[in-house]
């Protein structure tokens, strides 16, 4: 379904629901290029949603790697598996649950994405100084600015490397009756670090 090796699935192409997130196509785009992924790699994503990084990520890692969905919502991991099926990925392995309980049990990751987290971003963060492989890179999506502040000092706490912040704002075009129109999306703030 998907013949490339770029990401950047458009949204349509995915199985959707009201009630479940997606992270949207462009923004995805960026997420995944800060992870740095290559072949082999082991890849979480926390709060999965519709499954849209966990998708992107595992083409990246190929059939060598594998990643690993957490999601605390039943409709989010059963559409995280519609997708899969959609798109012929057998690397996924999808984890209902409450990913600070589930990540313990995890081997170690080479990159791990942290969505939809419920309240537990700072949480999900300390416990992936300790899943992360040296090296290894984390890339949290926020949109909230108390998430962005907690996420900073956790990660200036524990000492992460090369932080980056990057905030997005994406307009997409509409069409109307009278000609294109321009229609913006929420702001999304990335924040990707290194793991000494």
């Amino acid at each position: 379904m998907w013949n490339y090796k770029t990401p950047g699935i458009p949204d349509e192409y995915f199985e959707r629901t009201e009630n479940v997130p997606i992270t949207k196509e462009e923004v995805r785009t960026i997420q995944i290029s800060k992870a740095r992924l290559k072949p082999g790699q082991i890849v979480y994503d926390i709060g999965c949603g519709s499954g849209s990084i966990s998708i992107e990520a595992a083409f990246q890692v190929e059939s060598s790697g594998k990643v690993l969905a957490i999601d605390y919502d039943e409709n989010a991991i059963e559409l995280t598996k519609k997708n899969m099926d959609k798109f012929g990925i057998s690397n996924i392995s999808v984890i209902l649950g409450n990913a600070k309980e589930k990540m313990l049990e995890l081997e170690e990751a080479d990159a791990i994405f942290i969505g939809g987290t419920g309240g537990d971003t700072k949480d999900i963060v300390e416990i992936s100084q300790n899943k992360l492989k040296s090296g290894g890179r984390i890339v949290i999506g926020t949109i909230l600015i108390e998430t962005l502040y907690s996420v900073l000092q956790i990660l200036d706490k524990l000492q992460f490397e090369s932080v980056d912040i990057t905030q997005v704002t994406i307009a997409k075009s509409r069409k109307t009756s009278t000609g294109t129109m321009m229609l913006a999306r929420n702001p999304v703030t990335i924040i990707s670090a290194t793991k000494i």
